[in-house]
């Protein structure tokens, strides 16, 4: 949905069958999923095609933090399902106040306090880390088959590491996408965003998230870290399974942007082989200060 004029189409029907004004409705982020500003202080999300499941399931996640008393971002109440336009799945939510991005501690006291949860009776599915990889590999047209050849055996051999993890935290229900920018702080309240990715699971995968940004990209600073354990209550980099689950990351993150460069080589080509390039220890330790592709 990456054509504003496709975007905003879809949101005028989507708006008319649920009896919600579109009136100077305002592009808020128009990507794979687009967000609209309507009036009277309502949200509009357009999520991909296919997408059904995991807009439905966002919706419940949202209800579901809501009533543990998780500051998290609340959908309309009496829209309980997505609206399907043309097989885009529309959901409709509460503007949040004004607000300011996440820093990594901000989102770690939101990540204990769900960790902390009985998991619900929702189909919230079992995390993947795989899940879209070789779809990515295959059509990564700016590969040679060398290099396709060695993310085939890369993602082979995490796929048996992903089984052998070491023991952790308890499983619980777990972000899926904890990143700061999921995360949106006012004078009072920091809110939780984005449930997309939301499924039970090792917690070790939520705090990768940060981890990652020190670790690999080298956006987070030393200071910015060590408050983020602080407020969590752990060191994911401490913890055995971590390489683990800081390469499948690493792997993930390159060939999302190796997926973008299959569509725009003149933007993306050049990080995403870098990042490619880092992977296979061409370039040195970390961190590698990949930049952010999307």
């Amino acid at each position: 949905m990456s054509d504003p004029r496709d975007s905003r189409a879809v949101l005028l029907k989507a708006c008319a069958e649920v009896g919600l004004s579109a009136a100077g409705a305002e592009p808020i982020r128009i990507g794979e999923n687009a967000l609209w500003r309507l009036p009277l202080g309502v949200v509009a999300r357009i999520s991909r095609p296919g997408q059904s499941t995991a807009a439905s399931r966002e919706l419940a996640v949202a209800r579901w933090l809501r009533d543990w008393g998780v500051p998290a971002v609340r959908p309309l109440d009496h829209l309980r399902e997505p609206v399907d336009v043309d097989g885009n799945p529309v959901t409709f939510w509460h503007e949040l106040p004004p607000h300011r991005p996440g820093a990594a501690a901000d989102i770690a006291p939101l990540l204990r306090r769900v960790h902390g949860l009985p998991v619900p009776d929702l189909p919230l599915g079992v995390l993947d880390p795989f899940v879209r990889l070789d779809a990515r590999i295959d059509g990564a047209v700016t590969l040679d088959e060398t290099q396709r050849g060695w993310l085939r055996g890369r993602l082979a051999e995490l796929r048996t590491a992903w089984c052998k993890l070491p023991p952790g935290l308890p499983t619980s229900v777990i972000h899926g996408d904890a990143w700061r920018g999921n995360v949106a702080v006012t004078p009072t309240t920091t809110y939780l965003l984005d449930f997309e990715r939301t499924s039970v699971g090792p917690p070790e995968w939520d705090l990768t998230a940060t981890a990652v940004g020190y670790d690999t990209f080298g956006t987070v600073s030393d200071g910015e870290y060590a408050a983020f354990c602080e407020a969590y209550g752990a060191d994911v980099m401490t913890w055995a399974g971590y390489p683990v689950l800081r390469s499948l990351r690493e792997l993930r993150v390159t060939c999302f942007a190796l997926q973008h460069a299959a569509t725009d080589p003149a933007r993306h080509r050049a990080e995403a082989h870098y990042r490619l390039s880092c992977l296979q220890g061409q370039n040195g330790p970390r961190p590698w200060g990949w930049t952010a592709v999307g």
